[in-house]
């Protein structure tokens, strides 16, 4: 391990030991502080004559572990199941409503926070009164009912984002259902809005979402803090991948050895599941399958991030199987490094995704005047590539494709989001891309992902170094086919 890496190794190692604890039924990376100033955000946007009520995740049937949604544990840093949130904005007062305490299953899994546990839950949120749940309903009622005309009550319209899970992604998963004429159920939101309509016809009911969305787009200096972690994990995972690749490596093996890094460093699991892909797989653009063996002359793609605290990071690195870019590898490669520094020029506070998109595509068209490439086609797919609106990409936080628009409006300090250059060569269903992430501070732009090796020779220097998974000839894994 080259001093360098080893010395980020060991601060970050450091810094994240401070984070552990005791007693493990409430997250220690977020101030009761910063949860208030998010309700109190809402407050604001709501006005005084409405309410707003969260769900949180229902339980989970089973041995699976629970997992709390995003836009509840953004609220409330709460981690138990079935579970709501009021926010009153006549009284500006925050009630939250759990069930009670089930001293079987605590005595089995550990402790829990219920409704008898007022004064605990409070002193760790910041909410101003906790009650149990069959509260709830009376509660809608004397929040403004009795005498008309009754506030507006806002609620999530859209689906809960749990665990490795985007919002895009539950949609299409939500379409695909509803034209299952066997299946096609409506999801827990829409049933939860029937329920307040027929139980209270007199709320308007208005969509809490957009309000959320624009919230958890700007990030606060504590959720930075715990993307950065996030981003460290993904690095050390890409770079274990690196070591531990050979000829005759399974994608899955890699995915192990990411794994490894993850769990290490306290992640609840992937932010989303691996994208692992050697040599023609890597042209499809969310390969998951990772059954196939690595050879020797192609390049493999991993695309991987862990579940942290919540937070999730979006990290791409592409390298040859056999440790060495050959001639054409090289020029794409070089290509696609130099286009990620060029975009990340740009970006500043201010301007927008086609003014970082535009200047960069101009700079590398200088870039190329002097350049030359083993084939025709790989020049134009490279010509191609500048004239892609894709590589500046997606927010990142909660959840990989996160909440928010960042195309179409000014940059502002707090936003982050991945830059990803990208280019296909269709005869020979290559693909290749590398992914950071991209942090806008007030005075120009931070590379989060900046410490995971991407020069060329950085990457056959990491690819050298002993890893994890070591490949061995002798082992027999066809039991596994």
């Amino acid at each position: 391990m080259k001093k360098s890496r080893l010395i980020l190794f060991l601060v970050f190692t450091l810094s994240f030991s401070a984070f552990s604890q005791d007693d493990p039924h409430f997250q220690t990376e977020f101030s009761k502080e910063e949860f208030a100033r998010r309700r109190n955000a809402i407050f604001d946007q709501i006005g005084d004559n409405a309410i707003a009520v969260i769900q949180g995740a229902s339980g989970i049937p089973g041995f699976s572990v629970f997992r709390q949604s995003n836009s509840f544990f953004y609220l409330t840093g709460v981690e138990t199941a079935r579970a709501y949130l009021m926010l009153n904005g006549r009284s500006k007062r925050a009630i939250l409503y759990l069930p009670h305490r089930d001293e079987g299953m605590e005595r089995n899994q550990g402790k829990v926070l219920s409704a008898e546990d007022t004064e605990l839950v409070k002193e760790l949120t910041g909410i101003d009164q906790v009650k149990g749940i069959e509260f709830l309903a009376n509660d809608l009622v004397g929040a403004g009912l009795i005498k008309p005309p009754g506030p507006v009550l806002f609620t999530e319209f859209s689906p809960a984002e749990i665990g490795n899970d985007s919002r895009d992604e539950i949609l299409f998963g939500q379409a695909r259902n509803a034209s299952d004429p066997w299946d096609g159920n409506p999801t827990r939101e829409a049933l939860f809005i029937e329920k307040l309509h027929d139980r209270y016809p007199q709320y308007e009911i208005r969509d809490l979402t957009p309000i959320l969305d624009e919230m958890r787009l700007i990030k606060s200096d504590e959720e930075i803090k715990v993307i950065k972690k996030a981003t460290h994990i993904a690095g050390l995972a890409i770079i274990e991948a690196m070591r531990s690749t050979n000829p005759g490596v399974y994608e899955y093996q890699l995915d192990a050895a990411a794994k490894y890094i993850f769990y290490l460093y306290g992640s609840q699991g992937d932010g989303y599941p691996s994208i692992i892909g050697g040599g023609t797989n890597a042209y499809m653009g969310h390969y998951f399958h990772k059954t196939d063996q690595l050879k020797d002359g192609d390049l493999v793609l991993m695309d991987y991030a862990p579940d942290y605290e919540f937070y999730t990071s979006d990290v791409t690195r592409i390298w040859p199987v056999n440790g060495k870019f050959d001639a054409e590898q090289a020029e794409l490669y070089n290509f696609i490094v130099a286009y990620r520094d060029a975009l990340f020029r740009y970006i500043k506070p201010g301007v927008t995704a086609d003014y970082v998109l535009d200047n960069a595509a101009s700079d590398m068209k200088v870039y190329l005047e002097d350049k030359t490439f083993v084939k025709e086609s790989h020049l134009k797919a490279v010509q191609d590539g500048l004239k892609f609106r894709g590589h500046f990409q997606h927010p990142v936080g909660m959840a990989v494709h996160d909440v928010g628009r960042v195309r179409g409006r000014p940059l502002e300090a707090g936003m982050v989001f991945t830059i990803d250059p990208m280019i296909w060569l269709h005869e020979e269903h290559l693909y290749i891309r590398i992914e950071d992430i991209a942090l806008v501070t007030e005075n120009g732009v931070e590379n989060l992902s900046s410490f995971v090796p991407s020069k060329l020779e950085d990457v056959e220097a990491t690819i050298q170094e002993k890893g994890l998974i070591e490949f061995r000839p002798e082992i027999d894994l066809s039991i596994l086919k």
